[in-house]
C-alpha cells in the first residue's frame, strides 16, 4: 500500500478494491489522474482508493499518470539525538531536494541536506521509505517521489538555511519540539518518524 499526497489529503493505493465504506474506489490503470486531483482540491473527494491486483506494480502504473520529479533527503541525527528541521513556507520540514542527472539517491539526499542547512560530516545509516505527493509547477500537476534516508553527523558548527530556496530557519530539535514541530509540518513528512514523535501530551491539543 502507498499514500500519494494531495496538499495532506492522501490518495490511498492498494491491491484491494474496497477498503472501507468511506473510499471511492477507482482502478489505478483507467483514472483520470488530473481530473482526480482537481476533485480532490475542490473538496469533492475525501477518501479515495486506487487499486490494481498486482501490488508490485502500484507504483510503475502511478509513474504513468503524471510527470514523475524525484528528489532525496534526510532525517538527519546529532550526538545529542537532536533532529535537523528546516522552516520553510511556514512549515517545518525536513530538508531535500533533487535529484541531479547521473546522481545516486544517496549522494543527491547528502548533498541536499548540506546545501540547505550547512551541516557537515553526514552519514548515511539506513534508507527509511520513499514518500509521493503531487504538486503542481507551469499550470501542470506533477508527482514528487523522495528517497529518504536516516543520517548521523557530529556536527556542532552553525547552521545556515539556505536562503535562495526560501528556507528561512535551520534547526536542531530535541524530543520535546520536534514533537511540537510536527504538529505544523507535512502528512508525508510525519511518515518518517517513530509513534512516539506524533504523540503530545493533551494539554498541548487545547487551543
Amino acid at each position: 500500500m502507498y499514500k500519494v499526497f494531495v496538499k495532506d489529503i492522501p490518495i490511498i493505493l492498494s491491491s484491494k478494491k474496497n477498503i472501507g465504506s468511506q473510499y471511492t474506489s477507482y482502478s489505478l490503470k483507467e483514472v483520470d489522474f488530473n481530473d482526480l486531483i482537481e476533485k480532490i482540491l475542490k473538496g469533492e473527494l475525501h477518501y479515495v482508493n486506487l487499486f490494481h491486483k498486482n501490488e508490485k506494480k502500484l507504483e510503475k502504473h502511478l509513474r504513468k499518470k503524471l510527470s514523475v520529479v524525484e528528489a532525496a533527503g534526510g532525517l538527519v541525527y546529532n550526538q545529542k539525538k537532536e533532529i535537523l528541521f528546516i522552516y520553510r513556507n511556514s512549515k517545518w520540514d525536513l530538508p531535500k531536494g533533487g535529484v541531479e542527472k547521473k546522481e545516486t539517491y544517496e549522494d543527491a539526499a547528502i548533498r541536499e541536506v548540506e546545501e540547505e542547512t550547512g551541516v557537515e560530516g553526514l552519514e548515511i545509516k539506513d534508507f527509511i521509505m520513499k514518500t509521493y505527493h503531487v504538486f503542481k509547477r507551469n499550470d501542470t500537476f506533477k508527482l514528487k517521489i523522495t528517497y529518504w534516508y536516516e543520517m548521523y553527523t557530529e556536527f556542532k558548527g552553525e547552521l545556515t538555511p539556505q536562503l535562495d530556496e526560501d528556507i528561512k530557519k535551520a534547526k536542531w530539535k530535541n524530543f520535546e519540539k520536534s514533537q511540537k514541530a510536527l504538529q505544523d509540518s507535512y502528512e508525508n513528512v510525519k511518515l518518517l518518524f517513530p509513534k512516539e514523535y506524533l504523540t503530545t501530551h493533551p494539554k498541548d491539543r487545547i487551543s
